[in-house]
This record gives structure tokens, sequence and C-alpha cells, in this order.
């Protein structure tokens, strides 16, 4: 199959096929190339890392404002302007800004103990079974953690996290009435919830995220609305977060060097960063050009939708040495999980403590792991992860857990 037969927007690619295959032949052969999705609209794709993060790093010249993933190729967001991520500086900047203040509301000694909380709450099922389905196990933790900061009851946190994978992935976590319906549906239940939760905090006050806030305001002014819908945006983005530990695990069973890692501590904050440029969680993010411009040597029209590929940076022969090997020593690791430039994501540092301690707490108890089955790939052009990681845990006793 060459290039251009591949549909990069076909979700089932990425189920049963090998989009790494597709993007290693456009590097080498058509880095910037014209493609269609589903054999209509078109758009350039791009899969060079330094291509892909000079998109990403130029925002006068490539803006997000007219959204940023394929779902709306051919069409313009209607979050635009109130979403961080369909915003460009200076209204992105102002946007931000009390975003960030607010995440680092907690000390970081705080995050982690709260964290470390959250991810033993998600192993100790599998662990007193000796068994577990990883993916699932850990699809909740990003809400689970998120929840916790931003004020939302425990109680929702199931359904959230319902609505945020079918929100990232909706050919996987389908309805009956197809992607398309389901999309539309989780779209709709999360901005409703999170209306309700802004409506209910009115006139009160809270040391939550959300009531922070909405206390805090965007550029001084209360802002309800922009408010639900970053909400919003950082739950549907932190759903890919759990993938890059999961399939990180995959690979040290597979190569037997799971033991081996969970007797080298000195390696967790590399292995977190070769597990994000592994599995690079997100495959993509959509621009368009605000400008004529040259990009990789090909004139690009102003106007024209830009489609970079993460997965396929993050392999590129010419940044990372032997790019097809999992290194848990890499180092450095200039990978492009998190994106780059001003829409970097927002929660990068607190992904990093997630997938560290998730690594730290399975070392600490598991004493090694088995595949019991081939990992299922999701079917999706925006998510790269596993929906089912069916496990065998050797299980440590609890003397050998206080011997570490």
């Amino acid at each position: 199959m060459r290039p251009r037969e591949a549909d990069l927007t076909d979700p089932h690619l990425y189920a049963d096929g090998d989009p790494h295959a597709v993007w290693e032949r456009l590097r080498s052969q058509d880095p910037v190339s014209w493609q269609l999705a589903g054999g209509k609209t078109g758009y350039w794709s791009v899969t060079r890392h330094a291509d892909v993060d000079r998109v990403l790093r130029d925002h006068a010249t490539f803006t997000s404002t007219r959204g940023t993933f394929l779902n709306v190729l051919g069409k313009d967001d209607p979050a635009s302007g109130k979403q961080l991520a369909v915003t460009d500086p200076p209204r992105h900047t102002a946007m931000r800004s009390p975003l960030q203040r607010t995440l680092s509301i907690r000390s970081t000694a705080e995050q982690i103990e709260m964290i470390r909380d959250r991810v033993r709450a998600a192993l100790r099922p599998g662990l007193e079974h000796g068994s577990m389905d990883l993916a699932e196990a850990m699809s909740g933790l990003p809400v689970a953690v998120l929840g916790t900061m931003i004020g939302l009851p425990e109680a929702d946190w199931p359904h959230v996290t319902e609505l945020a994978l079918m929100a990232v992935a909706p050919h996987e976590w389908t309805l009956p009435r197809g992607p398309v319906v389901t999309l539309r549906r989780a779209h709709r239940g999360l901005f409703a919830y999170f209306q309700d939760q802004t409506h209910a905090r009115q006139g009160s006050t809270g040391t939550d995220l959300m009531s922070a806030l909405l206390e805090m305001g965007i550029e001084g002014c209360p802002d309800p609305g922009t408010v639900v819908a970053n909400c919003y945006s950082l739950i549907v983005g932190a759903a890919t977060w759990p993938h890059a530990p999961t399939s990180a695990l995959i690979e040290l069973v597979r190569t037997g060097r799971y033991q081996e890692l969970a007797g080298r501590p000195e390696l967790l904050d590399p292995l977190v960063e070769e597990s994000l440029r592994w599995a690079s969680p997100a495959n993509h993010f959509l621009r368009h050009t605000t400008r004529d411009v040259e990009l990789g040597g090909v004139p690009l029209p102003a106007g024209a939708p830009v489609v970079v590929w993460l997965g396929s940076a993050n392999r590129d022969e010419s940044v990372f040495a032997d790019p097809w090997t999992f290194d848990p020593a890499r180092q450095p690791n200039r990978h492009l999980a998190f994106g780059s430039g001003p829409h970097n994501c927002l929660g990068a540092a607190l992904a990093r403590r997630m997938i560290r301690v998730v690594f730290e707490e399975l070392f600490a108890t598991v004493d090694d792991i088995t595949l019991d089955a081939e990992p299922g790939h999701i079917a999706s052009n925006f998510v790269a992860g596993h929906r089912h990681v069916p496990v065998t845990l050797r299980v440590r006793s609890p003397a050998g857990r206080n011997a570490t």
C-alpha cells in the first residue's frame, strides 16, 4: 500500500492496520503531502518531527481557531474563542493563565499523595484477584484525578469517564445509532454536566479548581461559559493519558524487561518520557494556514487545513536513534507527545506525575506481569491506545512489598 492509498483518517486503520508503516513511508517519500479524508475532503499531512514542531509552535501562521481535530475538517469549530484548544494568543494566553494557576493551587506533594490514592484504588481489584484488564483499570484514572481537583462528586466519575471516552473515540465506544450520534451525545452530555456543576457553584466559594476559575474569571471577568468549555477540554484531553503507561507496560512485558525496570528506580523519569514517545497517546492535531507559506519545501495556500501526526514525529529517524526500539533509558527524548508551542498540553506535568505513580505502584506490588491475550487497539484516528489488555499479575507478598 503506497502512502496515498492509505486513509489516515480511517479509525479502523488504527485498530486493524499499521499507521506507523504508512507514516514511515510518508516521512521518507512525501513528508508534506495532500491527502483525502474518506475520499472527499482534502488536507495537508505533515509527518516529520521538524515540520510538526514548526506547525505547532507558529500559531500566527498555523491557527487553531477553526478547530484542532479531524472531526471538524471542512467546517469551523463552534467552540472557537471559548475553548482553550481552539483559541490563539493573546486570547489563548488570557484563558490559559488562570487555568495554569488553578492547576497549581495544590502543592506538588499534595497532588502526588492524591494521585497515589487514585492509582491504588484503580489497581486494588487486580492486585486482589491476581488478574485484570489493564486498559480498563487505567481508563478511569484521568477523571478520578482531575475530578478530585475540579470538585466533581465521586459518584459521577464513571459517567463522566464514559462520556469522555465516547468523545475521544466514538468509533470504539459507539452507541447503536453510530459514531456521529455517539460524538454528539458525548459533547452534549459533557457540556450539560459541567453547566450543572458551574450553576451549583455560583454565589458560593470553594477550594476546587472549578470554583477557583469561576471566582477568578477570564481577564478578571466572570465567564461561566468559558469555564464549562475548558473543564470539558481538560477532561477530554486527559482521557488519552493512561495509554502511555499501558503501552509501555505491554512493551516491557513483551521484551522481558519488566523485572529489570522494577529494580531500577533511577530510570523512572526517562521511562515516563519514553512511554509518552512510544505511545504518542494523541495521534494528530489540525491547524489552518493564515497565509501562503512553504513547509518542508512544499508551498501551502492560505486557508489550507494542515494535520500534524504526533505518532509519526515521535518515530522520526532523524531525531531519535533506533526509534523502533522502546528504550527506557533514552536521553535526551525530544518527543512531541504533549505538542509544543503555546498549545502544549496544559496538564502535562499532572500527566507525568500520574504515569510515574502508576509505574511506582506496580513495581512496588507486582513481581511480574503476563499478557493473557493480544491487546486490542482502539479504533480512533485521535487516540492511540488499547481497548483491552488482559494480564495476569504475580503479586508480591506484603512482606516483600515492605522490604522494597
